[in-house]
């Protein structure tokens, strides 16, 4: 790909589909300049996951770097760190057995009226085996769609809800485990909103499909038997191997992905080793 001659202060790889991609040639331990920012931008723009390798920053650098990015999003459910409000430490311990943080395929707060524009996540201790973090290219799933499935889904509105997760009755409200994440059921994640099923890029104008099998629970003015076939169908289109990126992580990497147009999964495989990451979140704007 020609990412060489489009960025004139960064160097960036893309993965050989174009989504995802790693972003060099910066220090993330000092505020960007006007013109490396909007490089940094445009790539995260055109891949959707950008990593940027060897960023051994600290909390005050990574809050930095996310109000670069468009200010801080907000993180429900969720206690965070002490001393840093908009930081969550998604620690867990060798000895714990509690399923890890994020298994399961979603786009992050998708329940929420203005979901976050991209999640930010630096690695402090990475385990020697598992734990990669997968994603899906939701544009491109879009785009594979026939004419008509994508006329007909383009009207429908999606149900979204934290519910199945965080609410009273959700998975989370069932754990006997020991986790040091502390989580925090809630009766408001039993609550939903809609949005697009089908969402436009405020930046690419590419349409993707804004749905997942964590926070979807049905489709506006359709039967729940409709909705199931609908979902269920989008779903396994969506998590195809030839959608999916697989994102193998090193130590002091800061990875930055766009909720608006991906959804992810973090594998575990990981029990009897330490891992250790920071998290924040960019603030977005109402789905369209």
């Amino acid at each position: 790909m020609d990412a060489v001659l489009d960025y004139r202060t960064i160097q960036v790889t893309p993965q050989p589909s174009g989504f995802g991609a790693e972003i060099t040639g910066l220090d993330l331990t000092h505020p960007l300049a006007p013109d490396v920012l909007a490089d940094v931008k445009a790539a995260w723009a055109r891949h959707g996951v950008v990593a940027f390798p060897d960023q051994p920053i600290g909390l005050e650098a990574l809050e930095a770097f996310t109000l670069q990015m468009g200010g801080f999003g907000h993180d429900p459910y969720i206690k965070p760190m002490a001393g840093h409000p908009n930081v969550l430490e998604l620690r867990r311990e060798p000895d714990e057995k509690a399923t890890n943080f994020g298994a399961g395929w979603h786009s992050d707060w998708s329940f929420q009226a203005s979901p976050p524009a991209a999640t930010l996540l630096h690695s402090k201790v990475i385990p020697p085996v598992g734990g990669d973090t997968l994603f899906v290219d939701a544009a491109r799933a879009y785009e594979a769609l026939s004419p008509t499935m994508q006329a007909m889904l383009a009207p429908l509105q999606a149900i979204h809800s934290a519910k199945q997760s965080y609410g009273t009755k959700g998975v989370f409200s069932q754990d006997t485990e020991k986790r040091t994440l502390q989580i925090i059921v809630s009766a408001e994640a039993d609550t939903s909103l809609t949005h697009p099923l089908v969402r436009t890029h405020p930046v690419t104008g590419r349409k993707a499909l804004f749905v997942s099998p964590v926070y979807t629970v049905g489709i506006a003015d359709l039967t729940p038997e409709e909705a199931k076939a609908i979902l269920g169908f989008l779903f396994a289109h969506l998590t195809q191997e030839a959608l999916i990126y697989r994102h193998h992580w090193r130590e002091q990497m800061l990875l930055m992905w766009d909720n608006r147009c991906t959804m992810h999964f973090a594998e575990g495989g990981y029990d009897g080793h330490l891992r250790l990451m920071h998290r924040t979140t960019v603030a977005g704007d109402a789905p369209v």
